[in-house]
């Protein structure tokens, strides 16, 4: 007997190791609740709920195949080998099979499992399946793991001429075992749950992956590279949570995409060329996981920058945190995020250059706050974004390039529709006054908005002495520096 055993890759459809545990023989799949370890790596609790709600759908169409979903727990990742190992005794199973994850405890608990059930001559299967291509494929020419994006994607663009990777297809009906399925639960234990509104916001399921997918590049893909800096238009393809929990495979995404353009990558509908190159960007962000695993240990990838003299300023990041820095779009871009568990990209970008340049506060404080809030919280991208944006990582903003939050707003939500749908207070304001209300005073019926809690050009002076001041070393050091 076979088992499955699930984790970021939630979905029937294009799952590696689904198929090929049931390609072997019957099948059962198991998750494993782990409460302490979530809470441990900041995942959001919006998130963790997403989860669930996507195991329960999954759970029904596995039904479906007669493949029974059974759920354990291991707190903590470290009980994994041993909660596992009992399963497998229980069920009599020959092998285990999963998808990889990246991280460093993610490689940790899967060779401490494979290590458990070796010694009981249980195999351990792992595949390829949230990636386009495994970590350490796609090197430089002195093999070692690329720092650039634009030649990580370079070399991504000829691979995939050559060869693309294929569909799996999804695994057939079995015949029914003596099994039940575990019933999934509603919440985990120290994990808020989140408002009817916010899950209302993102329904669970593959159906609903599908049905994004095939909206946005039937309909909206022809527009992303023009639309998807406003904040105001649908411009983006709302696909991040689902391509997170893997509800939807990047193999699925990228396949659309080059579909609705007659199979060009580079050519053609410039939408699709800039949607496939941000599927690229989530690709070099978890290779720069595994490559240099200093960046999941919360270190920069730029070590001389752990010399920055960062600001402890406590009320100016809780400011920042509970959307009163009297910056509109500031203000308006972390209401979203609480609310909806979601921030738009171009935003995320100009909060985390106020945090970390105009306010001077180190990047990992941005970075966990970002992770207690997303729907779509994945620690790649999200630590290759702040350190991008702080200045700290692979291919970064140059520290002297600093957003300035008021001509942002003013390029990118010109007409303040953004602003004044989450910050409702400003509504009187009209499209010039909404970005800055400090020039306008108390009037025009924004008087309950505060006043912006830093001047923008004197710290970002702040932040260039602070940059300069740094010791002027351009390696990027050992892995594990």
């Amino acid at each position: 007997m076979q088992l499955i055993w699930l984790r970021s890759d939630l979905r029937q459809h294009d799952n590696t190791a689904l198929a090929a545990a049931a390609a072997r023989g019957p099948t059962a799949a198991v998750y494993l609740l782990s409460p302490q370890q979530w809470l441990e790596h900041d995942d959001a609790a919006c998130k963790v709920d997403f989860w669930l709600r996507n195991l329960r759908e999954l759970s029904a169409s596995l039904d479906q195949l007669n493949i029974p979903l059974l759920i354990r727990t291991a707190n903590h990742w470290d009980q994994a080998p041993a909660e596992l190992l009992k399963l497998c005794r229980q069920l009599k199973i020959a092998a285990v099979h999963v998808n990889e994850e990246y991280g460093v405890h993610e490689s940790r608990r899967d060779a401490a499992v494979a290590e458990t059930l070796k010694a009981e001559g249980i195999t351990f299967h792992s595949y390829l399946d949230q990636l386009l291509f495994k970590p350490g494929s796609v090197l430089t020419k002195t093999e070692s793991y690329f720092k650039v994006f634009s030649q990580f994607r370079k070399v991504c663009y000829e691979r995939l001429h050559r060869s693309m990777p294929a569909l799996i297809k999804a695994p057939g009906k079995q015949s029914a075992l003596n099994i039940d399925s575990d019933p999934v639960p509603d919440s985990v234990k120290g994990l808020a749950t989140p408002s009817d509104s916010l899950r209302a916001l993102w329904p669970a399921g593959e159906q609903e992956a599908r049905r994004r997918l095939d909206t946005f590049t039937d309909a909206q893909i022809g527009y992303y590279q023009s639309e998807r800096d406003f904040p105001a238009k649908p411009g983006t393809s709302q696909l991040s949570a689902y391509l997170a929990a893997g509800v939807i495979s990047p193999r699925q995404c990228l396949h659309a995409a080059l579909q609705s353009n007659q199979g060009e990558f580079e050519s053609g509908k410039v939408g699709a060329v800039t949607w496939i190159n941000e599927l690229l960007w989530r690709e070099f962000y978890k290779h720069i996981l595994v490559g240099y695993p200093r960046v999941s240990r919360h270190r920069a990838f730029r070590p001389e920058t752990e010399a920055l003299a960062w600001r402890d300023a406590p009320d100016d990041l809780a400011a920042w945190q509970e959307a009163r820095t009297g910056l509109p779009i500031i203000d308006a871009a972390m209401r979203q995020l609480l609310e909806t568990g979601w921030m738009h990209n171009r935003l995320r970008m100009i909060v985390a250059m106020f945090l970390t340049k105009n306010l001077l506060i180190d990047w990992r404080e941005g970075e966990r706050f970002f992770m207690r809030h997303l729907i779509d919280g994945d620690l790649a991208a999200n630590n290759g974004g702040w350190q991008w944006s702080s200045s700290t990582g692979t291919d970064s903003a140059p520290y002297f390039r600093i957003f300035n939050p008021l001509s942002q707003s003013e390029k990118f939500d010109s007409e303040g529709l953004f602003i004044k749908h989450w910050l409702p207070e400003l509504v009187g304001l009209n499209k010039k006054q909404v970005h800055n209300p400090a020039d306008v005073g108390g009037l025009f019926g924004a008087a309950d908005y505060p006043s912006p809690i830093v001047n923008l050009s004197a710290s970002r002076q702040r932040a260039l002495a602070a940059f300069k001041n740094l010791p002027s070393r351009t390696s990027t050091g050992g892995d594990d520096e």
